[in-house]
């Protein structure tokens, strides 16, 4: 099942006319039609219960149900422009970004950028960072001063599985851990 939820991340996140569904505004797709969609692919085999299993084990918590369950949604890590309805937040005064230490010198200089997504995405704890950082080669944390960012009038929103995400982050406000 981990292929079919990565695949349903790709979906959710990115490209929702690969399956030939397409996102509302804020991010939600039909679910009864992403399951039919990714089974008329033939490269996945994908039920309801299967779907639910998905949703309630996935370990970074990447995938919401509306109330009544018949629509999906990725919490975070769009490419596209969707509104998952997140709430702004102020931030504890320290948050952590991993990354792959072949990045480090560019983020030195230009700072947390998003990249191929709407937001940079940052974790409340050094494990959580290093977890991430590591998808990147040999991992490397940096510390984001996000107290001071927010009482400088930067905006920080927290997604439904407790990522914070904000638009960039300076240079001038990343420490070395």
């Amino acid at each position: 099942m981990k292929k079919t939820s990565v695949f349903i991340s790709r979906i959710l996140r990115h490209k929702p006319e690969i399956i030939g569904i397409t996102l509302d505004a804020h991010g939600w797709a039909d679910a009864a039609e992403l399951i039919s969609g990714i089974n008329a692919t033939g490269k996945y085999r994908l039920d309801r219960s299967m779907l639910e299993e998905i949703v309630r084990t996935d370990h970074k918590q990447r995938y919401s149900f509306n109330e009544d369950r018949t629509k999906i949604r990725a919490n975070q890590g769009h490419s596209i422009p969707v509104d998952v309805e997140l709430k702004t937040a102020e931030p504890p005064e320290m948050l952590y970004h991993g990354t792959g230490k072949k990045y480090v010198a560019s983020i030195r200089t230009e700072g947390l950028k998003p990249q191929s997504r709407l937001y940079v995405h940052l974790s409340r704890d050094v494990e959580t960072a290093m977890n991430v950082g590591s998808r990147h080669g040999q991992p490397y944390i940096f510390r984001v001063c996000a107290g001071e960012m927010f009482r400088q009038g930067y905006q920080f929103w927290i997604s439904e599985n407790g990522v914070w995400l904000t638009k960039a982050v300076p240079a001038e406000y990343l420490e070395e851990t």
